[in-house]
């Protein structure tokens, strides 16, 4: 008697689905650079080595920012569906996505909460830095900290991932990125442009993991 045998396992995920959703995770540090730099070139009175691309928020043209926020937050939280699709069933499967869709979601509170004008911007505002903290900024801070110690800490999971799959550069590389990136935080106290330095770090080194895991085969082969 011939019996017939259907497979229970689940078939992976569409992988074009999977690498349209990582290009979102892809263009969102570009995106979020690219705007950053465009407004602090050309509003009056920002200045890179004095305020923080988060205060472009204020002012009459901070829905430009505002919108940087959202869009970013969007496309990383994509990329976050986009990496979990892709590493089902893989080391790094589960937290990694999970830290990247929280620091997605930092990034859209931070277009609720404002950061604090000081330091000459918008024109107008003190030229020393805010000596104390609204409900807002002391929110934007918290957000920002907290998305971004998640990104960090999806970097060392994504580290683990590339040494499962021999890479081991990538996953060197991926912790020194982590450590850069605190650095870059716990430097802002001296200079807003170690914080910006580090972000942006932590930013482009999504954008570059995420391509990598594009051009990773699917598990199995």
């Amino acid at each position: 008697m011939t019996h017939t045998i259907t497979s229970t396992r689940r078939p992976p995920p569409t992988r074009p689905t999977a690498r349209l959703l990582l290009a979102g995770g892809i263009a969102a540090g570009p995106l979020f650079l690219g705007a950053g730099l465009i407004q602090g070139l050309t509003r009056d009175g920002f200045d890179f080595t004095r305020n923080a691309i988060s205060q472009l928020s204020l002012g009459d043209l901070g829905w430009i920012q505002m919108t940087s926020f959202l869009l970013t937050g969007a496309l990383a939280i994509a990329g976050a569906i986009g990496i979990r699709r892709t590493l089902s069933g893989r080391p790094g499967g589960t937290w990694a996505p999970r830290l990247v869709a929280v620091f997605g979601i930092a990034f859209l509170a931070n277009a609720m909460f404002t950061a604090d004008p000081g330091a000459g911007f918008p024109v107008g505002a003190p030229a020393g830095p805010a000596t104390a903290l609204s409900t807002t900024g002391a929110l934007h801070l918290l957000s920002a900290a907290i998305g971004f110690l998640a990104l960090c800490a999806a970097f060392v999971v994504l580290a683990r991932h590339f040494a499962v799959q021999g890479q081991r550069g990538w996953a060197v590389l991926s912790c020194v990125v982590a450590v850069g990136v605190l650095a870059g935080f716990a430097g802002s106290s001296v200079s807003v442009m170690a914080f910006t330095a580090g972000a942006a770090l932590g930013l482009v080194w999504l954008s570059v993991t995420t391509i990598q895991l594009i051009t990773e085969p699917p598990a199995g082969q």
